[in-house]
């Protein structure tokens, strides 16, 4: 994420015909619009392998994978986003009148980088944890083996820390799993 191009306010609805017309992505937080930059090699094998991962442990699921190009809609809460990697779960709630804009995910995903990695743990947590449906949150380290997963339970969010190859990622809500190994296949190794 950059800073936003200028110091202007821009409402809900100027940001998305902007976005809708726009060959570049990017994000609204509270009336500012910020470009998406691009991805590191490591960042996108990271969000394959875990699209990937769970595009096939939900095969044959109601529950939907998408990464980086849909936008999800945090409502009343000023953010509009693109996840890395999302599932959704049926009732499925779409943006109606152009179907590019998902309302209640089941699970988001953020691949941390340097320019991201507050901005992912802080202010877009704070504000994801107002959208009723989300059950799993995960931060995605790339430059070591780490992932930070937030679950939801009837007393309220639980973290754990996973950072060991075997460590496994237990999904219960759309019953689906993730390896670390897998989640970083052809990123560890060439960091060593």
């Amino acid at each position: 994420m950059t800073l936003p191009a200028t110091p202007r306010s821009f409402s809900v609805d100027e940001y998305l015909m902007l976005e809708r017309s726009s060959r570049e992505k990017s994000e609204y937080l509270d009336g500012a619009i910020y470009a998406m930059t691009g991805a590191s090699r490591d960042h996108n094998h990271i969000v394959l392998n875990i699209a990937a991962t769970l595009r096939g442990a939900l095969r044959g699921s109601p529950c939907e994978t998408f990464s980086n190009d849909l936008r999800v809609k945090v409502a009343d809460s000023g953010l509009y986003t693109y996840p890395d990697v999302l599932v959704a779960c049926p009732p499925i709630s779409w943006d109606r009148e152009h179907m590019d804009m998902l309302e209640n995910p089941s699970v988001l995903v953020e691949v941390l980088s340097p320019s991201t990695e507050l901005y992912d743990r802080n202010e877009k947590w704070a504000r994801y944890q107002q959208l009723p449906s989300l059950q799993h949150y995960l931060l995605v380290a790339q430059n070591r083996v780490q992932i930070d997963h937030y679950s939801r339970d009837p007393q309220g969010w639980r973290v754990e820390t996973l950072s060991k190859l075997d460590d496994v990622v237990q999904l219960q809500a759309i019953g689906a799993e993730l390896s670390l190994s897998d989640v970083y296949e052809r990123v560890i190794d060439n960091q060593t």
